[in-house]
């Protein structure tokens, strides 16, 4: 049995975490010692590194619960964590496609910065008209101005 301590240290999660997993039932709570103690198994244990893999990769909590209720019924099909896995994996391509207008839009006022006084700094002038990017990477879910 692992103390929440020794838990955290061994799946690389902190103690505040690893109660909030608690809290919101994708941990189940711990047996206590008899001096209260919160004591964890190995399953546990197991369990944790999961979360922590699935969230390292992105994985919503929701889809994490998905997840864990999948791996707890193991004679079922994979086609619902096939399914989960395809919508982080085309929601990880929408943040790269993202990310790559992003560093696009910063490399072009980069360069039509002649450096000078603030005054005439193309980067301030951009950053604060929107309508001078040269592409729309705003995030979809950010509120639009519009």
């Amino acid at each position: 049995m692992l103390t929440i301590g020794k838990l955290g240290a061994q799946a690389g999660v902190k103690v505040p975490t690893i109660r909030y997993y608690e809290q919101i039932g994708i941990l189940p709570e711990a047996e206590r010692s008899a001096g209260n103690q919160r004591l964890y198994s190995r399953k546990a244990l197991e369990r944790l590194a999961f979360i922590r893999h699935a969230r390292d990769l992105g994985f919503t909590l929701e889809a994490i619960r998905d997840l864990l209720s999948l791996s707890d019924n193991p004679d079922q099909s994979c086609a619902a964590a096939d399914t989960i896995a395809k919508a982080q994996l085309a929601e990880v391509e929408s943040r790269i496609a993202r990310l790559t207008a992003l560093k696009a839009e910063l490399e072009r006022m980069v360069v039509q910065c002649a450096g000078g006084r603030i005054a005439d700094c193309r980067v301030i002038e951009v950053l604060g008209d929107h309508s001078l990017c040269a592409t729309d990477h705003r995030h979809p879910h950010s509120a639009h101005p519009d």
